[in-house]
């Protein structure tokens, strides 16, 4: 057992990710700063994850800004780490060298000196690009191992009982983890990371991982875990007895649950043994002041509630209670002599006496990350479908297997995740499984996101991806995100620098409003500074909202009104889209469920609104002459294919007057983040085309008729 100990911090990162769904401003993480600066942890994980994301969708901030900010304010006090998806980056399909490097010399040059590289596959050939660049710039390369459990096989999968096969034999063994580290060494890892992404590593499992990684590879060996299960803190302790280099900590307030275990309760454990740790704990104390505030802010701002947090605690000042005491010697006699039971029962008494989160008994018995099961509920109820959860549940195991058994990490777990649904969604409308997939399940099976730890059957490829022979992505194919000239902001690129190019080839979908966003406000600012009487001038003034006395639509989730299908005047049909509303980082379609005029739109396109809010106004009579695009749409008549399931309509594959095929793709849904292809049941010629790109459509929307 070593006599030191190094902390890597993830309260701002992974701590609020895990707890509060990234949700921490700028302004929040600099009330912390100051104290970080003399925390001395080893490493501060701030970057990276969910963070470029959810800074620009939900808080309009630069996620370079965040990094470069905490480089300035804690300077070399501790490094800075941030979290990448190998080949994916952030994203959800694999990227070219070119912006492998870019992303890795800028993330460095911002001021970050590790970066914890991971692929959802632990297929090393994915990692060596960033490994390469990280290095090649000066920064740490911290190469980790998913962690991740054979699934238990309730049944044969119908596909296995038709091929004549059996579950296969456990392939997620010591030797598996040890091999792929021994493997990451030798391209020139400088640590390795046991990443335990769903916290499903048990103590005595993790105490012989770190004993064998430390002993095959003769690097430091990191342990990253959550605490969802109710491993997490007994696992720390094992793992710190084994004689891991780094633990993965938060600080109280942002510690237990859904995320990493409280530093605070490793700390108490260190003392017992007489480690260590190298942080200052007074520091401790003062970042926990802030934090305990802004737990608050982030409760009320994205649950709308305070939820029950635990009591509060400051090893420094506040005596350890009796029963604590006893549960920590416990803790302590149990992880030296690796009577690992103990161990589990006295670290989960600590933390029930400190009112941490109990074990979730349902996420351990299922097996899958508790943000994935989280994620699949908030979809399921955003497709007002929440019936099919069991079945959906059910499925995983056998949607994995099919696809390879890939750990179930990002992106892989919101891959089989959406299939899981699509192939419950299926069996509940009478479908064949598969008959919805999503396009990134298409490729997954089809091997462009690597090499699977099971060989996938060449006949279930086919079925899905219509070829029988694995296929690696091709880097030559890929293509740049347009970059636009900006009328609305004088004529200026969407992206004016590399780093605003990077947040656009990662981020497509989310970077494109937030810099149109940016630029425009900077350009009306220069025009308004330049030509003030002008510029007032030729502003109108702001309408003012007119008494309700019309049929209303509300806002049926809280979320942000991302854009307007209508405009005072239109006329709109029942069942017709009229808003698009994102929540819960997916866009939901508002639709009309009366017909008649828009007489006025009340909230301002950006802007978060509530639960009932009311979006817009209908009137019976038009307000003007109706315009000829506003006629009502053509009867619909002929062969319906419609959508499945609800999502934005990104690719129209065909036209009016094409002939189609049955099984022919005709249109490509976004849908739970996920490209699905809408095929035709059909043959026959293309009469109408009902939908446009770009389109938010409900379930069993009408897209296109074929005759």
């Amino acid at each position: 057992m070593a006599k030191t100990l190094k902390i890597r911090d993830l309260t701002l990162r992974d701590g609020q990710q895990s707890s509060f769904a990234t949700r921490m401003t700028q302004a929040q993480v600099e009330r912390c700063l100051p104290y970080y600066k003399d925390a001395h942890f080893y490493a501060m994980e701030v970057w990276g994850g969910a963070v470029p994301d959810s800074v620009m969708r939900y808080l309009n901030e630069n996620p370079w800004t965040r990094l470069e900010s905490i480089k300035k304010e804690v300077g070399d006090a501790s490094k800075l780490t941030a979290l990448s998806r190998g080949r994916n980056l952030f994203g959800y399909a694999p990227y070219t060298d070119e912006i492998i490097e870019g992303f890795c010399r800028n993330s460095i040059e911002s001021g970050l000196g590790i970066m914890r590289i991971f692929d959802c596959l632990n297929d090393v050939e994915n990692v060596k690009s960033t490994i390469k660049y990280v290095k090649k710039y000066g920064g740490i390369a911290d190469c980790a191992v998913c962690y991740t459990v054979d699934p238990k096989y309730p049944k044969l999968s119908f596909w296995q009982k038709l091929m004549g096969k059996k579950n296969p034999a456990p392939v997620f063994t010591d030797d598996y983890f040890v091999n792929k580290a021994k493997v990451l060494a030798g391209l020139g890892a400088d640590m390795i990371t046991i990443k335990d992404m769903s916290g499903l590593i048990p103590p005595h499992r993790v105490s012989a991982l770190v004993k064998k990684l430390k002993a095959a590879t003769g690097i430091p060996v990191d342990f990253h875990t959550h605490c969802t299960p109710g491993y997490g803190l007994a696992s720390v302790y094992a793992a710190i007895a084994a004689g891991v280099d780094v633990v993965d900590t938060n600080c109280w307030w942002f510690g237990g649950g859904t995320g990493a275990p409280a530093l605070e309760l490793v700390y108490l454990f260190c003392q017992k043994l007489g480690i260590d740790m190298g942080v200052n704990m007074e520091a401790v104390a003062k970042i926990n002041e802030q934090l305990k505030d802004i737990r608050t802010e982030l409760n009320v701002s994205v649950f709308g509630k305070d939820k029950p947090a635990p009591k509060p605690f400051n090893p420094l000042t506040d005596a350890t209670p009796a029963e604590v005491e006893e549960q920590l010697n416990r803790a302590v006699k149990a992880a030296e002599k690796e009577d690992f039971q103990t161990l589990l029962d006295a670290a989960q008494k600590i933390e029930a006496y400190f009112g941490f989160p109990a074990p979730n008994k349902l996420v351990q018995e299922a097996e899958i990350p508790g943000g994935m099961y989280s994620n699949m509920v908030a979809q399921l109820q955003a497709l007002k479908a929440e019936d099919i959860l069991p079945k959906a549940m059910e499925l995983i195991p056998e949607v994995r297997l099919s696809a390879g058994l890939p750990p179930l990490v990002t992106p892989t777990s919101q891959i089989v995740g959406a299939q899981a649904v699509n192939c419950a969604l299926d069996l509940k409308a009478g479908r064949p499984m598969y008959t919805t997939k999503n396009n990134q399940f298409v490729n997954l099976v089809k091997g462009e996101y690597g090499t699977t730890p099971v060989k996938i059957d060449p006949e279930f490829r086919f079925k899905i991806c219509g070829v029988r022979e694995e296929s690696n992505y091709d880097i030559s194919k890929y293509q740049h995100q347009p970059n636009p000239e900006l009328p609305e902001a004088g004529g200026v690129k969407l992206a004016e620098n590399e780093k605003e190019e990077l947040l656009l080839e990662l981020f497509p979908l989310v970077a494109k409003p937030y810099l149109t966003g940016v630029k425009t406000k900077a350009y009306q600012a220069k025009v308004a500074a330049e030509a003030p009487a002008k510029a007032e001038a030729a502003t109108p003034a702001e309408p003012k909202a007119q008494p309700i006395t019309g049929h209303t639509i509300a806002a049926p989730l809280p979320g942000k009104v991302i854009e307007f299908k209508v405009k005072v005047g239109d006329a709109v049909a029942a069942g017709q889209e009229v808003a698009v509303l994102e929540a819960m980082k997916m866009e939901n379609s508002i639709t009309s469920d009366a017909a008649g005029y828009v007489k006025q739109i009340l909230v301002a396109m950006g802007e978060n609104v509530a639960t009932d809010t009311i979006l817009i106004e209908l009137s019976d009579a038009p307000l003007a002459a109706p315009k000829a695009e506003a006629a009502a749409p053509k009867a619909v008549s002929g062969n319906k294919v419609v959508a499945p399931l609800p999502g934005r309509v990104i690719s129209l594959k065909v036209k009016e007057g094409d002939t189609v095929a049955v099984g022919q793709e005709v249109a490509v849904l976004e849908a739970m983040k996920m490209e699905n292809s809408i095929n035709s049941d059909y043959a026959g010629t293309v009469q109408q085309v009902l939908v446009a790109e770009g389109d938010n459509v409900a379930t069993d929307a009408v897209l296109l008729i074929v005759g």
